[in-house]
């Protein structure tokens, strides 16, 4: 089944791939040669989603899907939230983020900095029908950065479970437990049933 997926991060496409496995044939934003920007000005994940899900799809007719994620920590009231990616403007790097994630926390015993990442996809089959699949990851963030695996916020989210950050897991263990993974398995479920 072909499959696109609304993004130019490869990083992204390729854990989309591992958990989608074989039977898929994934295209992106990447074969494009000059697709136009999408401004996310959603107020929740699901809304960013659909925005890029409907924009990939009005080009292709044919299924697709978006996602939005990010981190939510509890001491901050939800933030970085929809702005994860951004939270370090007005030029974000995941290091800024991290850093500028790190100084707000400062201060805030173990017990408070509680955490998730959440994410939202928004499938949109051939007849234009849009699907909404979640997941989401429980954990805390960490006082500095553990690994060096993962991209984003994953090196200072700490999973107690497992006793390590999300950065330390193998890829087919972080796959199989992170919230992209669970919503992308669930989309997968929907896709195979």
């Amino acid at each position: 089944m072909k499959l696109w997926v609304s993004t130019c991060n490869n990083h992204k496409l390729r854990e989309i791939g591992e958990i989608l496995g074989p039977g898929f044939e994934i295209a992106s934003l990447l074969d494009f040669r000059d697709f136009p920007d999408v401004e996310e000005t959603g107020m929740t994940f699901q809304a960013n989603a659909a925005i890029k899900a409907r924009v990939l799809w009005e080009h292709v007719h044919e299924p697709v899907f978006a996602d939005d994620s990010g981190l939510e920590v509890d001491a901050l009231n939800g933030r970085p939230g929809v702005n994860s990616k951004r939270y370090s403007a007005p030029d974000p790097t995941s290091e800024k983020n991290i850093d500028k994630l790190l100084t707000e926390l400062d201060g805030i015993p173990d017990e408070r900095r509680s955490a998730r990442f959440r994410c939202a996809i928004i499938y949109i089959d051939s007849t234009g029908r849009e699907h909404l699949f979640e997941g989401t990851l429980e954990g805390r963030i960490a006082r500095e950065r553990h690994g060096t695996g993962g991209f984003g916020y994953d090196p200072v989210f700490w999973l107690p479970t497992k006793n390590c950050s999300v950065a330390e897991c193998r890829a087919e263990e972080k796959n199989a437990i992170s919230h992209r993974g669970r919503a992308v398995s669930a989309l997968k479920a929907f896709l195979t049933k």
